[in-house]
């Protein structure tokens, strides 16, 4: 329940035309339902502008399946993170109307339209091909919180002409997110040539002295251009909620 939810059911009380008792009914839950298995955090998007976010991997497909029940009864738009095909397939026979983003390892489930709270495009970069299922997985999160993502893909440093080629891009977006493995890079070239939050993604795509993305993220952590945060290792979901949160209207 966010506070768009709130407001029309105070609305709808105010008009006469649900009692008090319906919306006792409708706020028990609030701010956290204990189903056994978890605490469901409904109270979440009305602090926080989204609904609580599943954690798909460890979690057994029943577990997942009874969080989203509770979910879905607060009328709550989903999704699911590292989840996957299987645990999908499952959760798609129960809600067909889902959606799973096979390359992102995300599944949707939304029960209301999405509304557009972003003030400019988040761009989502990579470097390499090999880096795209985080770079998706921040780009579907951004889109699900609201905002126009626009994505460029494999314009990594080896080819560094593939990346000056895309300066409108790169000036018209409001926040980018870039993510890159192997020395981690990117990220300083684009912050030198931009003058808008840079946040830097490193993955653990390299070769063994890349240490699973430690390299990279200790070259994103120690980049010489002004504006870049940096988020841990493979969590493109992290970076497309930061960029939504620094990319909302007012």
């Amino acid at each position: 329940m966010d506070r768009e939810d709130v407001r029309d059911l105070l609305a709808q009380l105010a008009k006469g035309t649900v009692s008090i008792d319906d919306v006792i009914e409708k706020l028990k839950y609030l701010p956290f339902e204990d189903i056994g298995v978890a605490c469901v955090d409904h109270h979440r998007s009305l602090r926080k502008g989204l609904s609580e976010v599943i954690f798909g991997e460890g979690k057994a497909i029943e577990d997942i399946l009874s969080i989203m029940e509770s979910m879905v009864s607060q009328d709550d738009n989903i999704i699911v993170t590292r989840i996957s095909s299987e645990k999908a397939d499952a959760i798609l026979k129960k809600y067909p109307e889902s959606e799973y983003h096979k390359k992102a390892k995300i599944l949707t489930l939304s029960h209301k339209p999405v509304k557009q709270t972003g003030r400019g495009v988040i761009l989502v970069m990579c470097a390499g091909t090999s880096d795209v299922p985080v770079a998706e997985e921040a780009a579907i999160t951004a889109r699900f919180m609201g905002n126009e993502v626009e994505t460029i893909y494999d314009v990594g440093v080896a080819g560094l002409h593939r990346l000056l080629g895309r300066q409108e891009s790169l000036q018209k977006a409001s926040v980018i997110i870039v993510v890159a493995g192997m020395e981690g890079a990117l990220p300083s070239v684009v912050g030198g040539l931009v003058d808008k939050p840079v946040i830097a993604v490193p993955t653990s795509v390299g070769y063994g002295a890349s240490f699973g993305g430690v390299a990279a993220l200790l070259g994103m952590l120690n980049s010489c251009a002004s504006g870049v945060t940096v988020v841990n290792i493979d969590n493109g979901f992290g970076a497309g909620y930061a960029a939504s949160v620094m990319n909302k209207r007012d």
